[in-house]
Parts: C-alpha cells; sequence; structure tokens
C-alpha cells in the first residue's frame, strides 16, 4: 500500500499536548495536519479555544482551522466533507496526513462518514444513558455533536430526556458502528493517545486557563460580541464561552469565571477520555514519553 492511504491520528483530552506531538512527526516524516476540533473550524476563537498560532505552527501546513464564521453552524458532516478533501490532496502531493484533535465524533466521521447514517438502536446503551440527569446528558451532547446539541436548544427540546439520550447514543454508538464497517475503508489509521495522570492534566488545565485569561480571552469574547455573535449562539458554542457570556452580563466574577472554566475542562477532559476509552485501536503515551511515538509511526510507514 505504500503510504499513499496511511493516515495518523492524534488524540486526547484537552491541554495533553495533542498539537505539539502533531508538529513534532510532520516535520520528521513531511506530514500535513489536519484540525479535529469542533471549534476551532471557527474564525476568530482563537485564544478561548487554544487555537495554535502561525508561530506555533512552525511551518507545518494546518487544515479545517478558520473555516467557518461563528454566527453560523460547522457540522460533523460538514468536517466530514471538507475533511476528506483536504485528506485526499495531501495524499495526493505525496504528504502524510495527521489528524489532530479532541473532538472524537468528527474524527470517526471523517475516517468514515457513513457513520453519520442511521445508527441502529442501542438498547444497553440507552438504559445506561438514561440513568442520568438531562442537564449532565445535554453537557455530553454539546461535547460530541454541538449541532445536534444546538438544534436542540433552538427547539426548546433540551430538557426532552428522550431525545437528548438518542442523539447522545447515536453519537457513541457510532464509532462502534465504523469499526463494524471498516472493512471498505480507503484509510490505514495509526492511532496515538496522549495522556497523563489527573494531577497533572488538572494542573494542566489550571495553567492553561490563566494563560488564556492573561492573553486575552474575555477581550476576545467581547470582540465576537462587537463582530456580532449573539449572547445565545455564545452559550451555544459551550465550554469556556457559556462561562464567558455570563461574565460579561456580570452574572458571575472574575474569580467564578476562572473556577468554572477549570470545573468544566476537567469534566471534559473526563469525558473525551470515556469517548477514546471506546477505541481499543489507539497506543496510549504518556505526555512526558514521547519518543516511543516516533518510532511506532517509523514502523507505520515501512
Amino acid at each position: 500500500m505504500g503510504n499513499m492511504n496511511k493516515v495518523v491520528v492524534i488524540v486526547g483530552t484537552n491541554a495533553s499536548g495533542k498539537s505539539g506531538l502533531a508538529i513534532e512527526l510532520a516535520k520528521k516524516f513531511n506530514g500535513e495536519i489536519i484540525s479535529a476540533d469542533s471549534r476551532q473550524v471557527y474564525k476568530g476563537l482563537d485564544v478561548a479555544t487554544g487555537k495554535i498560532t502561525q508561530e506555533e505552527m512552525d511551518g507545518v501546513p494546518h487544515h479545517l482551522i478558520d473555516v467557518a464564521d461563528p454566527t453560523e453552524r460547522y457540522t460533523a458532516a460538514d468536517f466530514a466533507r471538507d475533511g476528506r478533501k483536504v485528506l485526499d490532496d495531501i495524499i495526493a502531493r505525496g504528504k502524510l496526513p495527521i489528524i489532530a484533535g479532541g473532538t472524537g465524533f468528527y474524527i470517526d466521521a471523517l475516517l468514515n462518514p457513513r457513520l453519520l447514517a442511521t445508527v441502529p438502536p442501542n438498547e444497553n446503551l440507552r438504559l445506561e444513558l438514561e440513568k442520568g440527569s438531562v442537564e449532565d446528558l445535554f453537557e455530553q451532547l454539546r461535547d460530541i455533536d454541538p449541532d445536534r446539541a444546538g438544534d436542540l436548544e433552538r427547539k426548546g427540546e433540551k430538557n426532552l430526556k428522550r431525545r437528548i439520550v438518542r442523539a447522545v447514543e447515536v453519537a457513541l454508538t457510532a464509532p462502534e458502528h465504523h469499526r463494524e464497517t471498516v472493512e471498505n475503508e480507503p484509510f490505514d489509521a495509526l492511532w496515538i493517545g496522549v495522556r497523563w495522570d489527573d494531577n497533572t492534566s488538572k494542573e494542566r488545565i489550571r495553567t492553561r486557563t490563566t494563560q488564556r485569561i492573561e492573553g486575552g480571552m474575555i477581550e476576545e469574547a467581547q470582540q465576537l460580541l462587537q463582530d456580532g455573535l449573539s449572547w445565545e449562539r455564545m452559550e451555544e458554542l459551550g465550554l469556556e464561552y457559556k462561562h464567558l457570556a455570563d461574565y460579561l452580563r456580570d452574572k458571575i466574577s472574575k474569580e467564578e469565571l476562572i473556577e468554572l472554566i477549570n470545573r468544566d475542562d476537567w469534566r471534559y477532559a473526563k469525558r473525551q477520555r470515556t469517548w477514546f476509552k471506546r477505541n481499543t485501536e489507539i497506543n496510549w503515551f504518556d505526555g512526558g514519553k514521547l519518543n516511543d511515538a516516533q518510532e511506532l509511526v517509523r514502523e507505520f510507514l515501512k
């Protein structure tokens, strides 16, 4: 097969160091990076999402960043469609595609768009999900399929547990459905995961929040509003943005803003872990010991 259909996928929780590893591998193995982040696709959502800067890219081409207006919705289906074009182009130019990001649903949709079609019922998963609260289920849906969460919110259905349970069920079942039908897929993917222990992960999240506050996250949110982003849409963008919306309307203090962002980013990291745990193809590496990941890629490309 050569390298023609080979793809490297780098996943992990927020603040795990995925981007740094992706750049390192891209420089070593003639690669280009496809960002798989449901919010970094939007223009102007830079500081709060931790979007990589031109300087940090270090000359490595990055794709599917800043491709959508934040006032509009960019879905997993949009990502799968645009990502496939980028994948094909990178491969056609003899480069190695490296998909890096924490939005697992988008990555699965890109590597197998068929999973976006009808997903069969998963009764056991449904029963498990129904034990959760409506609020927790909706936050989980917002993480993995923000477009569907936005649809339910606009229709006034964010408190209809049955609808939310089915939406989460579809998103969580999709990767398993995908792995049952991969025989005809055109990509040979090497999955690499970056992980840290809980204490280190929490500390990295706290450090990142401080850096973002100091880096202009609040001012960026104010600019988005001035540019026409509605309060409702800002809240839909989730995580930092829903708390920034409250802060800018004087509903919470700056200290509360920081505390809530740290709390929700950690909760999100745990949900990401749960998502990626379902994928047994991922080769996990401790964040401080990534040299072995290079060797794995080298063997994969032989």
